[in-house]
């Protein structure tokens, strides 16, 4: 390199763009992914090893997939090679599988070839790359925001190991927000600036597990923001909110803020008001709130609100909470609102609910007596010198598939717990054991 290249090297990495330049250089400067890059983790070990073998990483923008790349660009012994799939064609790759050979050949050294966003590369291009990954001429990393199993040449896939990365969990976005505010080095640090906790968190929040964004917003906010008068800049919670372009709710997940909007959201799909519960979902989902912690209280309000005078709100409740899973955010809200709407519009009946509350306390109260001999397991040898089993009536033997016989225990015979209501379907399940007894 010569003296021009280097000042030119060294001008670029310095007007680089923050999120770049925090880009960390080894595994352990590395925040979140702990699922797939914690210590005793493959990945982890065949990296720190430098034996990789080809890689695909998926997962949501900013969420370390060209990160992990260059950290194992600085940790291999190969030559590594990178290329976006948006603007790279087949010469390009003619001329790196070429040099892969030479090198190879030559120097036994290997060659990493990065492809970002490869699931921009169709059919053709993607054949074209399988019998050099197959054969070991180059080792592929692959990154892309889509499903590979749908996106990516599955012949590519059985000869690569996936990893998807998560989205960062608010306390790894925070970090490296404080990170690159007081960085010197790589950070934000020499221009003197200083962020209140306030803000910090609500970047944090507002970032939705994209580190880039969160990092853009903290280069925009010191870069933009007047120093005070002790010299200082201040990212306060309102300059952090006008740099990600996001309004602050007042929503501390610990506080009041938290447990009031919560509980207003549950009452109001209790109370069958689908307004009132979207509007409060929108709250929660626009301040940061936790999807997996808003769809586990959607779930719980189907069972113990809705219950069998719908039973069928459960089953859209667990599939929106797979749904967020599987999908993300923001089309993760989708699923969420169709849930919502479902379980505040359906009947109400917390009959099953009353129903297990009467049961618990009937055994804390020590109501345990034997289990009837005729309903005990006979599926076992000696079983019946025991009397276990005998004297049960298999009910499908019967007209209605019903039998009369006592399931309680003695002296419980007259226990009642489940009292179904006439709302919705439980109104036909009352039909249903009327008939059955008749």
């Amino acid at each position: 390199m010569d003296l021009f290249d280097y000042m030119r090297s060294n001008t670029m990495e310095k007007e680089a763009p923050l999120a770049s330049r925090m880009r960390p250089e080894t595994l352990d400067e590395v925040v979140g992914q702990k699922h797939i890059i914690g210590k005793d983790k493959l990945l982890y070990r065949a990296i720190k090893a430098d034996k990789l073998r080809s890689v695909i990483f998926y997962g949501p923008p900013g969420t370390g997939k060209t990160t992990l790349a260059m950290v194992i660009a600085h940790t291999t012994s190969a030559r590594f090679e990178q290329i976006n799939a948006t603007a790279a064609g087949k010469k390009d790759m003619e001329e790196i599988v070429k040099n892969a050979k030479d090198t190879l050949g030559m120097y036994g050294q290997r060659t990493i070839l990065f492809i970002d966003e490869i699931h921009r590369f169709n059919k053709t291009q993607q054949d074209y790359l399988l019998p050099f990954v197959e054969d070991g001429t180059v080792i592929l990393i692959g990154a892309t925001t889509e499903n590979p199993y749908f996106e990516v040449n599955q012949a590519l896939l059985s000869r690569s190991g996936i990893f998807e990365l998560k989205p960062l969990e608010k306390q790894d976005i925070r970090e490296l927000i404080v990170r690159a505010v007081y960085d010197e080095k790589k950070g934000m640090g020499a221009f003197g600036g200083e962020i209140t906790d306030e803000a910090a968190d609500f970047l944090a929040d507002a970032a939705g597990g994209d580190a880039r964004a969160a990092l853009n917003a903290v280069e925009l906010g010191v870069l933009t923001t007047e120093k005070g008068n002790d010299g200082r800049i201040h990212i306060t919670l309102e300059v952090a909110a006008e740099c990600i372009q996001k309004r602050a709710i007042r929503y501390d997940r610990d506080g009041d803020n938290h447990y009031d909007t919560i509980s207003a959201f549950i009452k109001s799909m209790r109370g069958s008001d689908p307004d009132a519960a979207l509007y409060y979902l929108a709250r929660m989902l626009y301040a940061g709130e936790d999807v997996k912690f808003i769809a586990r209280r959607i779930i719980i309000c189907a069972a113990e609100d809705v219950g069998n005078a719908d039973p069928n709100a459960l089953t859209v409740a667990v599939s929106a909470a797979l749904a967020v899973e599987r999908i993300g955010m923001p089309e993760g809200q989708i699923p969420l609102a169709e849930a919502v709407t479902y379980v505040a519009t359906a009947p109400k009946s917390n009959a099953a609910c009353d129903g297990i509350a009467r049961a618990m306390e009937a055994v804390r109260a020590g109501k345990l007596p034997p289990v009837p001999v005729h309903l005990q397991d006979s599926h076992y040898k000696g079983a019946e010198r025991l009397g276990h089993g005998v004297g049960y009536q298999y009910a499908h033997d019967f007209p209605k598939h019903y039998v009369k016989q006592q399931y309680l225990p003695d002296g419980m015979t007259e226990e009642h717990f489940y009292f179904p209501t006439d709302n919705g379907y439980e109104k036909q399940i009352n039909r249903h054991m009327a008939w059955l007894k008749d």
